[in-house]
């Protein structure tokens, strides 16, 4: 196996890893969710917006992931296809060892920079496939908007509401249920009770 059949296969490896590093953020924000839900419903609006925050920070994280990943699998099909076509220049090899130090240090922003000088040496060649442009370093970045940790907690707390409702509904119902056999039988004591004026003498 040649160095860059090896590149080729540990670029397909790493977009794999990426891609399930991203599902795993998403598994976490999920949960993040589910404990920003139970936190409101507490009234715990400190920890609530701690969990926001993960969330966002967990949704940022899973997307940018996926967005690497994609331009991972974007590289190493312009390779293979240009491999092919051999039209691999001495430039283009030089990148891929760079590339190969950058994925096994699984250094995100390394690998972005990297395919960053990729996609600039496959611009002037047919095999070029379009590609997102964003950089890792926003992965890295510890504060999230403020304004989407109060939509986030907005919303779950319109949900939770919601839920509120509908089981404050359901014990309304049954309520009203075991009330109706009690309404009829004072209904009936009421009939009885005029029976028994009309049957006394008048006075």
């Amino acid at each position: 196996m040649s160095n860059l059949e090896k590149t080729l296969f540990q670029l397909k490896f790493t977009a794999k890893t990426l891609s399930k590093q991203a599902k795993k953020a998403q598994k976490d924000e999920n949960s993040e969710k589910t404990k920003l839900k139970k936190a409101l419903q507490q009234g715990n609006n400190d920890g609530a917006r701690i969990y926001a925050s993960n969330a966002i920070r967990k949704k940022s994280e899973s997307l940018n992931l996926l967005r690497l990943s994609s331009r991972l699998d974007a590289v190493a099909s312009r390779v293979e296809t240009a491999v092919t076509m051999r039209q691999i220049t001495g430039n283009m090899t030089s990148v891929v060892r760079g590339m190969d130090s950058a994925m096994q240090s699984m250094n995100l922003e390394k690998i972005s920079t990297v395919m960053d000088k990729f996609e600039s040496q496959f611009a002037d060649l047919d095999v070029q496939t379009s590609y997102m442009e964003d950089t890792m370093s926003s992965t890295t970045a510890i504060s999230t908007p403020q304004d989407q940790i109060d939509q986030l907690m907005r919303q779950t707390a319109e949900e939770a509401n919601i839920e509120l409702q509908h089981e404050m509904t359901a014990k309304d119902l049954n309520v009203v249920a075991d009330l109706a056999p009690k309404e009829g039988i004072r209904e009936e004591d009421d009939k009885l009770a005029d029976r028994l004026r009309a049957l006394r003498p008048a006075t």
